[in-house]
């Protein structure tokens, strides 16, 4: 028997400097695995991890100037 993968295996996601404030579920996310949407910090490391699903966010390119 081969190993199913279940749905809320963690998933790594590349986001740019567009897609900040970031946040997650991102719009595309299929309603199924929706969750309470929580905003993630990217100014350490360019790299964030959602505590509800556990999808690792990883920043390409230099994150805009902030305050």
């Amino acid at each position: 028997m081969s190993a199913i993968s279940p749905a809320s295996a963690a998933r790594e996601v590349e986001v740019h400097s567009h897609d900040l404030p970031l946040h997650c579920p991102m719009p595309q996310t299929p309603v199924w695995g929706m969750h309470p949407r929580v905003f993630l910090d990217m100014s350490h490391g360019g790299q964030a991890l959602c505590p509800y699903c556990g999808t690792h966010y990883r920043l390409i390119g230099k994150a805009p100037g902030g305050h």
